[in-house]
């Protein structure tokens, strides 16, 4: 199998109201259920990995955001067309500072639901453990800032 490096960026969002929430993606799974994950995707041309978060959360969610904090990254393999693909994915805390929740824009249509999560629910509302232990990130970076 050929070995692929792939990255991508994204990360937890912020509602503006103030409230400890935080906007995910639905995407459905082979089995016809939604798994609740982050939104993130690949830069494209020369984007850096912050221009492609930013721009990422805005087709995924709907939603305009700036970063306030680096999250850190997580690391995996999947293989997938005949590829082992060992993956990178940066995550970032951001705020909203515009837009509304809505899939609409999604060019690659991979979402297909996007809601508010309480960050104290997040642990029961991601799909993947490696999303869930960046989670708890957001949830201390919370705690210090009330």
């Amino acid at each position: 199998m050929t070995r692929v490096e792939e990255t991508s960026a994204g990360g937890f969002v912020l509602a503006s109201d103030g409230s400890r929430r935080v906007a995910l993606i639905g995407r459905m799974t082979r089995g016809g259920r939604i798994d609740w994950c982050v939104p993130k995707g690949h830069p494209e041309g020369d984007e850096t990995l912050e221009q492609a978060a930013v721009r990422e959360i805005a087709e995924e969610t709907g939603l305009v955001v700036e970063i306030i904090d680096r999250l850190g990254e997580i690391q995996y393999e999947f293989s997938g067309g005949g590829k082992l693909i060992s993956k990178t994915v940066h995550h970032f805390l951001m705020r909203q500072i515009g837009g509304d929740l809505t899939v609409a824009n999604d060019p690659n249509h991979e979402a297909v639901d996007v809601r508010w999560f309480e960050i104290d629910g997040l642990e029961t509302s991601l799909a993947h453990e490696n999303e869930r232990r960046i989670a708890r990130g957001v949830f201390e970076w919370v705690e210090r800032h009330p």
